[in-house]
């Protein structure tokens, strides 16, 4: 599957400003595997108290040595726990220095890390060092100053590392995503620059070491009186979510009796079921603790004791947080221990199925159809070339989303963006999806060799593509006729297109028609070999060919009445004469 690992970019500055010295360390590093137990990605920030020097001793010291001890320690005993050990054990040592040392006598620090582990930030914290996170424009404080509540001892701090002989450190666990910013920073920055002001500068998206360095000249010019450390962290690049932690958690998950609308699930507020369905109900949701709206999906109870269903809600999830496709419907992935029953959450796409486009007026035109298939054989790519089989390709699955960008370079057909949907039969390489006798996806969309028991591959997908761009176009024709479910078609002599769209070009039935060949050895090797077809034949303006095709065969009820009306003509005549 992907490749991908888990990447960043991190930038760093700490000035004095107007102090005699600084007491503020930072420092971030890359895990490696080959000489380090756990390869983790770690962002920590100090800001030392005390006299003389203890404020900077106690501020570097921490720092290095947590970040010597966490990577000693072995993976398999978690981030929590490893943080703990790591940072109880620093706690110790300057506990123990500020009293025996009187040159560093009452010293203590401050402490913030950010670690980053597979597709989870986890945060610890102890004092009044802070993360935000900036994410789509939006951005969050991850961590609470640890500081007397009273407007005059607000600078006084009520937790720090050394400030007493054990320490006590807030741990937090937040999904990842792709693009987000952490700002690691002392009170210096945030003492001066407001939320309002931090996030503008956060949001202009400049590299990490330029935005910290604007943050830190920012603060000092805006007259702060102490130093100022700013650390700016962007993830760059993710892991594949891993397939045998998605399983063992939703084994964990109870299947419950299904919600209703105004229902309250972990945060969800369930505001309209979209859909009822033999093994599942849909609803739209609004995401209370992130401020968004989603799709939640609940199991119906029927289904408990049905391990190919829940394997299905993994396989949907896993897919979803593999493939990066702006024309392929993602999973959201939930911080650990929200969740408490099974379902699974999606993004809400506002807009309509390609189903209820096909049937609606004015007909799908040329160049709108070729756009919607150009995109469509993208999004299926983005799954075959991970060797991810959609096995489910049809008109219901594909959402048109009301944006303001176009479906592809060169189409006059703008407002929407497309994204495929229900992963739930894919198949994936490796893994058992069911017995023999399970034939995933719709009838009427399935190539004819997986009627004859097999798996399904990238050409399986085209032929689902090729019905689905086949009904777009013909207002909800099927090329070969519908099939019933659990019967067994036969794939005989296809319908042209153009019997339907006489003003459609040939070259887009020959297209079509070799996208559904009955043999998947004339159908293209893939979809993006579709896509170009499609976009050659636009490109080259080719118009509608004459269709050598009999009257008979073009319109044959016509036919029959013509002849009709001429057989009782001759037949009045001969009367006539007679």
């Amino acid at each position: 599957m992907s490749t991908e690992q888990l990447q960043t970019r991190i930038g760093y500055v700490s000035e004095t400003g107007r102090r005699k010295a600084n007491d503020d360390f930072a420092a971030a590093l890359t895990g490696n595997a080959h000489f380090r137990a756990v390869n983790d990605i770690l962002a920590v920030i100090a800001d030392g108290v005390g006299g003389g020097m203890g404020g900077r001793e106690a501020a570097e010291t921490t720092t290095r040595g947590f970040i010597d001890a966490y990577y000693s320690l072995p993976g398999t005993l978690g981030v929590d726990r490893a943080a703990a050990r790591a940072l109880s054990a620093m706690n110790r040592w300057v506990y123990a220095q500020g009293r025996q040392d009187t040159r560093l006598q009452s010293m203590a620090t401050t402490f913030t890390a950010v670690v980053l582990r597979g597709r989870q930030a986890h945060i610890v914290h102890v004092g009044d060092t802070r993360v935000y996170r900036l994410r789509e424009h939006r951005q969050q404080r991850l961590t609470e100053d640890h500081t007397h509540h009273h407007p005059d001892l607000q600078h006084v701090l009520l937790r720090a590392v050394g400030l007493e002989a054990s320490v006590r450190a807030d741990y937090a666990v937040h999904g990842l995503r792709l693009h987000d910013r952490f700002l690691l920073c002392s009170d210096g920055l945030y003492g001066v620059l407001n939320d309002s002001r931090i996030q503008g500068i956060l949001d202009e998206r400049e590299s990490p070491q330029e935005t910290a360095e604007r943050l830190v000249a920012t603060a000092l010019q805006a007259g702060s009186q102490d130093n100022v450390t700013a650390l700016v962290l962007d993830v760059v690049g993710l892991p594949a979510a891993d397939q045998a932690h998605l399983e063992s958690v939703a084994a964990a998950l109870p299947i419950q009796d299904l919600p209703g609308i105004g229902d309250n699930i972990d945060g969800f507020h369930l505001r309209e079921m979209i859909s009822d369905g033999r093994y599942s109900r849909l609803f739209r949701a609004e995401d209370t603790r992130e401020q968004r709206e989603v799709i939640l999906k609940f199991p119906h109870p029927r289904v408990t004791a049905d391990a190919h269903y829940r394997r299905a809600f993994v396989r949907e999830a896993w897919v979803g947080a593999q493939v990066r496709s702006p024309y392929v419907g993602e999973t959201i992935e939930l911080t650990a221990g929200r969740q408490t029953r099974l379902y699974s959450v999606m993004p809400y796409y506002p807009g309509h199925t390609l189903e209820t486009r096909l049937l609606r007026q004015p007909p799908v035109s040329l160049d709108e159809g070729t756009a919607i298939g150009i995109t469509l054989a993208k999004a299926v790519y983005a799954l075959n070339r991970l060797r991810i089989i959609h096995r489910d390709i049809k008109p219901d699955n594909v959402m048109l989303e009301a944006t303001p960008s176009r479906y592809a370079a060169g189409s006059n057909v703008s407002g929407w963006t497309l994204k495929l949907l229900d992963l739930g039969v894919a198949r994936l390489p490796g893994i058992q999806n069911g017995t023999d006798e399970d034939i995933p996806g719709t009838p009427s969309y399935m190539a004819p060799e997986l009627f004859d028991g097999q798996a399904g591959d990238e050409r399986s997908d085209v032929y689902a593509l090729g019905v689905t761009l086949y009904r777009m176009y013909s207002g909800g024709h099927y090329p070969y006729g519908e099939v019933e479910p659990f019967s067994r078609p036969r794939f005989n002599k296809r319908s042209a297109l153009t019997r339907h769209r006489p003003d459609l070009p040939a070259w887009l039935d020959a297209v079509l028609a070799r996208a559904t060949a009955v043999d998947s050895n004339e159908r293209y090797a893939d979809a993006m070999e579709l896509a170009f077809e499609l976009e050659n034949g636009l490109m080259r303006g080719a118009k509608a060919q004459p269709d050598k095709r009999s009257w008979y065969e073009r319109n044959p009820l016509r036919f029959w009445q013509v002849v009709s009306l001429l057989l009782a003509l001759a037949l009045v005549v001969t009367l006539a004469l007679g």
